[in-house]
C-alpha cells in the first residue's frame, strides 16, 4: 500500500471530520429550533400542530439520506472519496445558509413551508454520502492498530456539529429573547454554517485520496447493486447496529430540547444549556472509548455502551421530569456518557465489514437506511406517542423496543479490531 505523504495525517483527520460538523450543526439546528420554525413556517391555532409539521420537515429531510447514500456512495466507490466529500460540504453549506434566508409564511404564504420542504430534501440527498464517505475516508486512512481512533473522528466532528448548534441555539435564545428569536433571530444560527462550509471547502481541497481507493478498480456493475447482491447481510447488521443510537440521538437530544420547554415549561434557554452540557460529556466520552477499542476490541465496547444506554435509559428520562435543573441535567448527563462510549464505535465497524470496491456504498445504504427511516421520524413518533397516550414514558418504550435488534447484532457480530481491511 502506497504510503501516506509526510505531514498529511492532520490535514487529512481535520478535512475527514469537518463536514460532519457541518451536517449535524444544521440538523441540531433545525432540531433545536423546531418550535419556532414551526410557527414561523406552518402557523397554527395549536402550537402541537405547528410542531408535529415541523418535525415532519426534519423527517422529509432524513428520508432523502438513503437516496443520497446510494448516489454518492456509488460515485465515492467510483470516482473517490475525495471529490464527493468535496461536493457534499459545499451542497450542505449552501442550502444551509438559504434556509437562513427564507421568507416565512406571514410573507408569501404557502410558498414558505414549499421551500423549506424543498431545501431539506435536496440537503438530506447530500448528507447521504457525508458521514458514511468520512468514516470510510478516515478509515481507510488508519494503521490497523489505530483505526478506532482515527475513525472515531468522524462521530467526534459530528457531535461537536450537534455541540456547536445546541450552543449556539442557546446562545441565540439568551441574547435576543423569546420575542426577537420569533421575529428574526432564529435566522443567525442557520447563516453561521457560512462559516462552517467555507472552512470545510479549504479543508477538503488539501486532503489526499486513501491508499485504498488508489488500489482499487471499479466493479463491472454499480457498487450499490453488488451489495444488494453479495453484502446484503452486511447491510441489514450495520443497519441493527445504528438503530439503538439513531434513535436515541433523535429522542434525548434533539425531542427533549422541546419536550422540556413545551411541555415540562422548562425555558427555552435552560433546556439548551442542559443539553449543551450533555453534549460535552457525549464527545468527551468519544475518543477514550474510540482507543479502547484498538486495544480490547469492537465488541466489548459496543456491549458496554449497549447495555448502559438500555439500562440507563428510563432513570434517565425520569429524572429530566423533576423540577430541578440539577436532576434534570444529571438525567441526561448519565444517558449522554454511555450514549458516546456506544457511538465511537460506529465509524470503524461499519467500514471494516465491507471490502474497498463497495465500502462507500454499503457503509452509506446501511446506515442511511436506518437514520431515514428511523432517525428523522424519532421527534415525530415521540411527540405523537406522549399526546396520544398521555404517557410521558413513551418515548422511552420506543426506544428500548429499538434496543432489542441492536443488542442482538452486538451480540452476534464477528471482532473486527486490528485486522487489515478487505
Amino acid at each position: 500500500m502506497t504510503p501516506e505523504p509526510p505531514g498529511s495525517t492532520h490535514r487529512n483527520i481535520l478535512g475527514g471530520s469537518i463536514g460532519s460538523v457541518l451536517e449535524w450543526y444544521d440538523f441540531a439546528v433545525y432540531g433545536y429550533l423546531a418550535p419556532i420554525i414551526g410557527q414561523a413556517f406552518f402557523p397554527a391555532g395549536d402550537p402541537l400542530v405547528s410542531l408535529l409539521a415541523a418535525f415532519g420537515v426534519f423527517a422529509a429531510g432524513y428520508a432523502a439520506r438513503p437516496i443520497g447514500g446510494v448516489l454518492f456512495g456509488w460515485l465515492g466507490d467510483r470516482l473517490g472519496r475525495k471529490p464527493v466529500l468535496s461536493v457534499s460540504v459545499t451542497a450542505m453549506g449552501v442550502t444551509s445558509f438559504a434556509i437562513g434566508l427564507l421568507p416565512t409564511h406571514a410573507e408569501i404564504g404557502a410558498a414558505a413551508p414549499a421551500m423549506l420542504v424543498a431545501l431539506r430534501i435536496v440537503q438530506g440527498l447530500c448528507v447521504g454520502g457525508e458521514f458514511p464517505g468520512a468514516m470510510v475516508f478516515l478509515a481507510e486512512h488508519a494503521p490497523p492498530e489505530r483505526r478506532g481512533f482515527y475513525a472515531s473522528w468522524a462521530q467526534s466532528g459530528s457531535f461537536f456539529g450537534i455541540l456547536l448548534g445546541s450552543g449556539v441555539a442557546a446562545l441565540a435564545n439568551g441574547v435576543f429573547g423569546a420575542e426577537t428569536m420569533h421575529a428574526w433571530g432564529w435566522r443567525a444560527p442557520f447563516l453561521l454554517s457560512a462559516a462552517i462550509a467555507v472552512t470545510g471547502v479549504v479543508l477538503r481541497r488539501r486532503i489526499n485520496e486513501t491508499p485504498a481507493m488508489r488500489m482499487i478498480e471499479a466493479t463491472a456493475e454499480p457498487a450499490p447493486i453488488v451489495v444488494f447482491q453479495k453484502h446484503w447481510r452486511a447491510v441489514i447488521r450495520i443497519f441493527a447496529l445504528t438503530m439503538m443510537a439513531t434513535i436515541g440521538f433523535g429522542m434525548m437530544f434533539v425531542y427533549a430540547a422541546s419536550y422540556l420547554s413545551t411541555r415540562l415549561h422548562v425555558p427555552a434557554a435552560r433546556a439548551l444549556e442542559i443539553n449543551t452540557i450533555s453534549l460535552f460529556a457525549l464527545v468527551a466520552a468519544i475518543a477514550p472509548a474510540a482507543m479502547l477499542s484498538d486495544r480490547i476490541g469492537r465488541k466489548p465496547v459496543l456491549l458496554l455502551g449497549g447495555i448502559g444506554l438500555a439500562l440507563s435509559a428510563w432513570p434517565a428520562w425520569w429524572l429530566m421530569h423533576h423540577s430541578s435543573t440539577l436532576a434534570i441535567a444529571s438525567g441526561q448527563l448519565i444517558f449522554a456518557v454511555f450514549y458516546g462510549i456506544y457511538v465511537s464505535q460506529m465509524p470503524v465497524v461499519a467500514p471494516e465489514m465491507l471490502p474497498a470496491e463497495v465500502r462507500v456504498s454499503g457503509t452509506a445504504i446501511g446506515y442511511n437506511l436506518c437514520i431515514g427511516t428511523l432517525g428523522g421520524t424519532t421527534p415525530l413518533v415521540a411527540t405523537y406517542l406522549t399526546a396520544r397516550t398521555g404517557d410521558d414514558f413513551a418515548p422511552v418504550y420506543y426506544y428500548l423496543i429499538a434496543a432489542v435488534p441492536t443488542l442482538i447484532a452486538v451480540a452476534t457480530m464477528k471482532e473486527t479490531a486490528r485486522k487489515p481491511l478487505a
